[in-house]
Parts: C-alpha cells; structure tokens; sequence
C-alpha cells in the first residue's frame, strides 16, 4: 500500500457539478453529490449505430459521442437505475425507444485523473418515436451511422475539426485489432 492510498481525501473546490480532490500527491476530479453517467450503445437492426453530436465546453467544439447522460440528477430521482435513465437519455437525445435495454457493467473513463464511472447499457429493438435533440437546454444532433463506414465517418468529423469521444473505439474495436 502507498502512502497515498492512506491519506485523507481533501475537497480543494466544489461546484455545482464537480469537486476538485486533493489525496497524498494525486489531484483529481469527481462528480458531485456521487453522481453517475449512462452511456447507451444503440445499434440497429439495419446495423447501424446511433451516435450524437454537441458542443463540449471544455473541448472548445462539438464532439461525437454515443448518446449519454446522468444517472439520477433531476431532483427527486435520486434513487434511479441506470437502466432507466439510460432508456430515458437515449429517447432524449436521440428519439429512439429501446424495446429492450442490456445492462453491460460498469467502466472508468480516465481513471488517474476523474474518479467518475459510466454504466454502459446496450439498447436492443430500436423504434424512432421522434426527433431527439435533447432538453431545450441541449443543442444536439444525431447522427446514424453504418457500423461497416463508422472509421470514415470518424475520419470525416476529425478533418472537419470535430473532437471524438474515447468510447467511440468500442465501435471502431474490432477494425483496429485487424
């Protein structure tokens, strides 16, 4: 054991929506009041994934990123499953209703500089029961995308200044490792 798996962890700054930690020699960020994130992977019948587009203050442009959201972050759902905020984020953002939503576990985007997790969740049985877009607070765009031309349609977006999202190599996995 290191010294800095002992120390005291210290609240340096916090927000409305992050804390900014301090714990022996590691500074790092994590969410405020324990929330989490879902992060839907939608892939249709007709083999296409379901992705989203929108402006990402910290990036400083619009990123590319499976439909995603926070678990339990409206006042009063506190106690929400991911299963369920997953299926409500994917109609959100999307318009896409899930007939069936598979629970693939639970995964650490960065984990030696946030100690925030995501709940992937796999959307079966996809149904367009709208426009998506998200909340009138959210500029979002969704886009619909063959899994077979996904690494060109990423190329695309990069040559076109457009930031990728980490999870994106999920879909683009298994042409990698060829």
């Amino acid at each position: 054991m290191t010294s800095d798996e002992n120390a005291p962890d210290e609240i340096v700054w916090q927000g409305k929506y992050i804390t900014a930690r301090k714990k022996g020699r590691w500074e790092y960020v994590s969410r405020s009041r324990g929330i989490r994130a879902a992060v839907i992977l939608a892939v249709d019948e007709a083999n296409h994934v379901i992705l989203v587009e929108q402006f990402r203050v910290p990036l400083g442009k619009r990123c590319i990123e499976l439909p995603a959201g926070l678990i339990g972050d409206d006042v009063g759902a506190e106690g929400e499953e991911p299963v369920a905020a997953a299926a409500r984020e994917l109609e959100e953002e999307t318009g896409y209703r899930a007939g069936r939503m598979e629970l693939i576990g639970e995964f650490y985007s960065s984990p030696g500089m946030v100690s925030e997790s995501f709940t992937l969740v796999r959307a079966h049985d996809l149904e367009k029961v709208g426009e998506g877009g998200g909340t009138e607070s959210e500029d979002i765009t969704v886009h619909r995308v063959p899994l077979a031309s996904v690494a060109e349609a990423i190329a695309s977006w990069r040559e076109q200044g457009l930031a990728i999202d980490v999870r994106l190599l999920m879909v683009l996995g298994p042409g990698l490792l060829e």
